[in-house]
């Protein structure tokens, strides 16, 4: 791991959002949760140009020439649907030039956790600036399942993870698991994975509370 931004490490519109999304009382409307995700996806998005590669140029006004920042690289925003599909709504209108990407992840649960990745559909991802994004890093194995995936397909100039809650357990899974530099980006780090491996204090299913419960 290059970096690990902890956002609600200070106050901040990012723990007032994390307050609705975590209370229980206030999790009851799927079109709020959704909303509340997209506006975090937006503000996380904020936070993570901050460390994109700019250039400098200048801008003609009604009245003389500005000098501007101007990204200078290609960015792709890769989705783990279902549950990441409103934060990535949020970062791409944060970043409307992205490219997207996305991957359907499925937790089978047995005696060990499986990672099925039933659907990958992405852009050319070789020498771009990635980001993943997905709520919940708990075991972190469909992140470094996603991650081995999009490695096969070409190597990012860099990448960027985007979750909203973490466990520390996840967090160093990925640690040991992913040979490339990268950078994550939480909202929260999280006590612990209980014994269904679900984030503790954490906020429940985010896919379930922000679509309804899975049949």
């Amino acid at each position: 791991m290059t970096q690990l931004n902890i956002l609600n490490s200070k106050g901040s519109i990012i723990s007032e959002l994390l307050i609705q999304l975590r209370d229980k009382d206030l999790q009851k409307s799927p079109s709020s949760f959704r909303q509340n995700l997209r506006q975090i996806g937006r503000l996380m998005a904020y936070e993570v140009t901050k460390t994109f590669q700019y250039e400098v140029v200048e801008v003609q006004t009604s009245l003389g020439t500005a000098k501007e920042f101007k990204m200078s690289e290609e960015v792709v925003l890769i989705s783990i649907l279902r549950a990441a599909a409103p934060m990535a709504e949020g970062f791409s209108e944060t970043l409307p030039n992205a490219e997207l990407g996305m991957i359907g992840s499925m937790r089978r649960e047995g005696n060990e956790i499986e990672i099925d990745l039933s659907y990958v559909a992405l852009p050319e991802l070789a020498g771009k600036r990635v980001v993943v994004i997905d709520p919940m890093l708990a075991t972190a194995k469909s992140m470094v399942k996603t991650v081995g995936t999009l490695l096969e397909r070409g190597t990012p100039a860099n990448l960027d993870i985007a979750c909203l809650v973490s466990a520390p357990e996840g967090i160093e899974y990925l640690k040991q698991n992913i040979s490339v530099p990268y950078n994550l980006w939480t909202c929260a780090v999280d006590s612990h994975l209980n014994d269904q491996h679900y984030i503790v204090p954490g906020l429940g299913d985010a896919g379930d509370l922000a679509f309804g419960r899975k049949k």
